[in-house]
């Protein structure tokens, strides 16, 4: 708790733009060193102390003790489009308490985090041809098999130790990275399309697994005019582990195919790769495979929707099934409330039997 405190306090005087000094003043300690002690946990906080705290940022007590916020401990990246920043913040602020949740029920009902965690060996000098590279052999080792994106959730929940949780966010939120000191996590917007999660799944997971060598910005535009260079690396990474050069060679010469026959072929795989036809059409460019000839008789509008007429898909089940297991058992084990826990994920309790069942989750005996 006192590290958590100390992360509260410096992550208030962060968003307040306080220098140590200023807010040392206000505290009313004697030097500086007393309040670095407090934010790196090092030194407890007094009870009257923490109550300044309380009087100086206005916010109430529970912000500093309660152990479902995430104030202060997470990195997040947003990967969103247009969204304002006021918004974002408390849509932050409400992932965080799924993200928190996790971690305290999780650690009453005996879930490890994982011991180990995988990073690649990439920088920010890594050329993009390094970052496919990287792509195909995720694939290629964690077997993957012929349609990459139906088991990479599940990979990286179960052999990765990564919580991914689909989730309902605020207009313009496409999803989103978060690291943690013993947790990383992935958040996916599942009413977009199921090409589009898929590649911003395999895209915050090269985030994730890159993330101290090039961490990435806070806010990332999904669609800007132009990406930096870590961003770039992370679709090469993305395309290609969706899309491995194996994979694409079990559909045939593309360079023998012409107009209306290529775009029903592309659109064609793409529906079978679980991706989105403009992300296999730059993929078959990249690799050669469509020349510039070819790619000029293709109509953006004929890969729309994978040439399907828009139609409203049913989106996986909220959250994931290792989370929902953890809320059972902690649940069932009396570790919380049926009451508190459906105010922190904001689902209502007579709903609860349904997303248990979507998960094939037994429900606990409360229910």
């Amino acid at each position: 708790m006192t590290t958590t405190i100390g992360a509260r306090i410096k992550a208030l005087r962060d968003q307040r733009k306080l220098s140590q000094e200023a807010l040392t003043e206000l505290l009313g300690f004697k030097d500086r060193q007393t309040l670095s002690a407090i934010e790196t946990g090092e030194r407890k906080v007094a009870a009257d102390e923490l109550l300044r705290a309380v009087q100086i940022f206005g916010v109430p007590l529970d912000y500093f003790t309660d152990p479902f916020l995430l104030a202060g401990e997470g990195r997040f990246s947003w990967r969103q489009t247009g969204v304002d920043g006021d918004r974002l913040r408390g849509y932050e602020e409400t992932a965080g308490r799924f993200i928190a949740a996790f971690r305290v029920l999780g650690r009453q009902v005996g879930h490890q985090p994982p011991l180990i965690r995988p990073t690649l060996s990439l920088t920010k000098q890594s050329s993009y041809d390094d970052a496919i590279a990287a792509g195909e052999r995720f694939a290629a080792e964690f077997g993957l098999g012929d349609v990459p994106a139906r088991q990479l959730a599940e990979i990286m929940a179960e052999r990765l130790g990564m919580l991914v949780l689909m989730v309902d966010p605020i207009e313009g939120v496409s999803g989103a990275a978060c690291q943690l000191p013993e947790l990383d996590v992935v958040l996916i917007n599942r009413n977009e399309v199921a090409g589009r999660r898929h590649f911003d799944l395999a895209h915050e997971l090269f985030h994730i697994l890159t993330w101290e060598k090039m961490p990435p910005e806070h806010i990332e535009e999904a669609r800007p005019t132009k990406r930096n260079r870590v961003e770039q690396l992370a679709d090469n990474f993305a395309s290609a582990l969706l899309m491995p050069s194996a994979v694409l060679d079990r559909f045939g010469n593309w360079a023998q195919l012409t107009e209306k026959t290529l775009t029903d072929h592309l659109n064609d795989v793409a529906e079978e790769l679980l991706v989105t036809s403009q992300a296999l059409r730059w993929r078959l460019v990249g690799m050669g495979r469509l020349s510039r000839a070819q790619n000029e008789t293709i109509s953006d509008d004929s890969l729309r929707n994978n040439g399907s007429k828009p139609g409203k898909q049913a989106p996986p089940p909220l959250f994931s099934k290792p989370f929902v297991q953890i809320v059972a058992t902690a649940l069932d084990e009396g570790k919380t409330s049926m009451r508190r826990i459906a105010s922190i994920l904001g689902v209502a309790i007579d709903d609860f039997a349904e997303l248990f069942a979507a998960h094939s989750v037994e429900a606990p005996y409360e229910l």
